[in-house]
């Protein structure tokens, strides 16, 4: 398979005007790296980027030195560590987003009497930043901290339905090296039809009689970040069902994207039908 090569970035006037080459070259080889399944040799890397070896010589050094980059294999492929991973999970916005959340998530656990969740794209996963139970003596709720496979949850399909393609891509891409299947026949409609009703419900893959119900938080592109899930579990007597789910779900969700500074989710119908 042929390598693909990164395009150069163009330089305006302000760009070469506060240009950095040291900073530059740095971000190119992270960018590259994070961006491919594999990991790379020295040679690999000039070769992709478009620049000789003793050009990117020094910023390999640098940044195995600083933790971003480890070697591997006989040939000493470069490959990235988890220290950008442990950087955003340091990173403010993050933070502020699962601060903002936690009582959103609590005021519809207890409206609502079920358990809400809020989850995050992880790779080839969801992971979970934010968990409330429900009230009372049962209930059924997710572990905070659980990482769920990206397929098989309403979270992860309303975040890849709410998703730039080339997010999307790259997502399904490492679900697909991960679980080592082929992407769902159909997928790619589904996604459609979740973005065009502005939820997902969906039976539990896991749980019988649980059905999850999702909404996105979307940031200023319109883009999701994360989803509010509720897993419903139908209880004997209970007058607060699905209808009443979404219409809290809407509203919180519409409340945390607003509260991060994003966009303003439309208000879904519930009548539309999958």
């Amino acid at each position: 398979m042929a390598s693909r090569r990164m395009p150069r970035r163009q330089l305006t006037p302000r760009r070469i005007r506060y240009a950095a080459p040291a900073l530059e070259k740095g971000l190119d080889i992270l960018e590259l790296l994070a961006s491919v399944s594999e990991s790379l040799t020295h040679s690999e890397i000039a070769s992709r980027l478009g620049r000789t070896v003793t050009e990117v010589f020094r910023m390999l050094v640098c940044l195995e030195e600083r933790g971003y980059l480890s070697r591997t294999g006989a040939d000493e492929r470069y490959q990235l560590t988890l220290k950008l991973f442990e950087i955003i999970h340091q990173h403010r916005p993050l933070q502020r987003l699962i601060n903002q959340a936690r009582p959103l998530v609590q005021q519809v656990a207890s409206e609502i009497a079920q358990s809400c969740h809020l989850a995050m794209l992880n790779n080839a996963e969801v992971v979970l930043v934010a968990q409330s139970d429900a009230p009372g003596n049962m209930g059924f709720s997710v572990r905070l901290g659980a990482n769920i496979d990206l397929l098989n949850t309403a979270s992860g399909h309303v975040i890849l339905a709410f998703q730039s393609e080339e997010v999307r891509a790259r997502a399904l891409e490492a679900w697909r090296l991960r679980s080592k299947k082929a992407i769902p026949p159909g997928l790619s409609r589904h996604l459609q039809q979740i973005r065009h009703r502005g939820y997902e419900e969906l039976a539990s893959y896991q749980v019988h009689g649980v059905v999850n119900i999702s909404y996105p938080v979307l940031n200023q592109h319109g883009e999701a970040i994360a989803a509010m899930t509720v897993p419903f579990l139908a209880r004997i007597g209970d007058s607060k069902g699905p209808p009443l789910i979404k219409e809290t779900l809407s509203l919180a969700s519409r409340a945390l994207s607003l509260a991060i500074g994003g966009k303003r989710p439309e208000l879904s119908s519930i009548s539309v039908q999958p």
